[in-house]
């Protein structure tokens, strides 16, 4: 009997033993993902009287809204006060979009923030994801029936979701990147590929499109591509993949300007003066310099480096491209993932300051009180610190028995104190 109760005291070996460290840090690493997600945006207030929001946490509802009928998303506010209870697909976020809860699309519910609204809301763009379906498999997520341990990315322009073995290029490794574009929207902004060449961070995995994207070298066309080993090597552009402005032209060929000057000499003031009109209409594009040094493209996803959007051209012929390709948001910084983290995780920080519990509590007391409870919170926080400390540093689990020790001893600690005070009358 004795050794059954010992048994049972003491834990199994298969039980998975974390240290207090691996905890806090857990939870930190929670708390700073939630904040970045729904820190941007209102859980109290529906967002619809914004309007077209820059970019803000969405959802479907699969219980309002589900496949066959028209795709529909809500804000956070909504999906707490309006859709609780009901079965919710998390779109992460989405960029100008205005929320639909209680419009048309919802027959048989009204949005308890705003009881009228528009039937629809023309602006809004909407794909599978909004009947929990991603990837170009068309698959849940998670998936029940795939075991394969796999990473979910977003693309920039589509913003559709993707499995990592789907996107037809292994994520860079030890190289940090901050943005993809999938192979669709790579192939419908096909420009995009003159940037590639010289600015993503990626390596292909089709056997046709084997090893990384060659760079450019900057006064020629010559490819510097890295091998495996991490070496490199010049060498020619093979085959059709690279595209040279000049055509026709090899790479150790003179430049454009000096073909400018054998025309002239050829072929007189005509020649000169058309040359001459390029030139100048070239010179402030980034676009067509780039495309001068060379290009290529393939068939997969791109990854793309911090700030790559701010070297974007934005020459006037450039802009019209974007807008006509309804891509204008890649010159916007404020459009992306991470600036919209950033603003909830520094939302978050002002809010929490300003409901500190602390500071509302001290603010409906005298300064007496004041003082008292300043002095016991700075003595429970440093003891607690310490106490919690030393499990840390040894990588000890912290038990609820640890713990409630620890305020024995502190209320202990406290009637001594109060015990040994003297009290004087005047």
């Amino acid at each position: 009997m004795a050794a059954n109760e010992e048994k049972q005291k003491r834990p199994l070996a298969d039980d998975p033993i974390v240290s207090l460290a691996e905890v806090l840090e857990e939870n930190e690493l929670l708390e700073n993902e939630a904040c970045a997600v729904l820190g941007g945006s209102d859980s109290d207030k529906c967002s619809y009287s914004e309007g077209y929001v820059k970019r803000q946490a969405l959802y479907a509802c699969n219980t309002c809204t589900p496949k066959g009928g028209q795709p529909a998303g809500i804000c956070l506010a909504c999906s707490y006060k309006c859709h609780e209870g009901h079965e919710l697909f998390e779109l992460y976020t989405k960029r100008n979009f205005r929320c639909d809860c209680g419009n048309s699309k919802f027959s048989d519910l009204q949005c308890k923030f705003f009881s009228e609204k528009e039937k629809t809301n023309c602006t809004n763009k909407y794909n599978d994801n909004f009947f929990g379906l991603y990837c170009t498999c068309k698959r849940p997520y998670p998936d029940p029936e795939d075991e394969t341990p796999d990473e979910m990315i977003q693309c920039v322009v589509c913003e559709d979701w993707f499995h990592g073995r789907h996107l037809g290029a292994v994520l860079p490794d030890n190289v940090e990147y901050q943005e993809m574009a999938c192979q669709s929207c790579m192939k419908r902004c096909s420009f995009l590929w003159t940037y590639a060449t010289h600015w993503s961070v990626n390596k292909a995995t089709d056997a046709d499109n084997s090893g990384p994207l060659p760079k450019m070298e900057d006064d020629n066309v010559d490819v510097c591509t890295v091998q495996e080993n991490g070496d490199s090597q010049n060498q020619k552009p093979k085959g059709r993949a690279l595209k040279t402005e000049a055509t026709g032209s090899k790479p150790s060929e003179p430049s454009t300007s000096c073909k400018a000057e054998k025309s002239e000499a050829a072929n007189g003031d005509e020649a000169s003066c058309s040359v001459a009109e390029d030139a100048a209409k070239n010179a402030g594009c980034k676009l067509q310099q780039l495309k001068k040094k060379g290009s290529i493209q393939r068939e997969c996803a791109t990854y793309w480096p911090r700030n790559w959007r701010n070297r974007l051209c934005t020459c006037p012929s450039c802009m019209n491209l974007y807008k006509e390709l309804e891509i204008s948001f890649l010159l916007d910084e404020f459009d992306t993932v991470l600036a919209y983290e950033n603003k909830g995780k520094s939302d978050e920080e002002t809010d929490s300051e300003r409901c500190d519990p602390l500071m509302t509590a001290l603010s409906n007391m005298n300064r007496i009180q004041q003082v008292e409870l300043i002095y016991e919170y700075n003595d429970l926080k440093s003891e607690l610190k310490d106490y919690l400390k030393r499990f840390a540093d040894e990588g000890k689990v912290v038990t609820s028995e640890d713990i409630q020790q620890f305020f024995e001893e502190l209320q202990s600690k406290k009637r001594r104190r109060v015990d040994g005070m003297q009290y004087f009358c005047s």
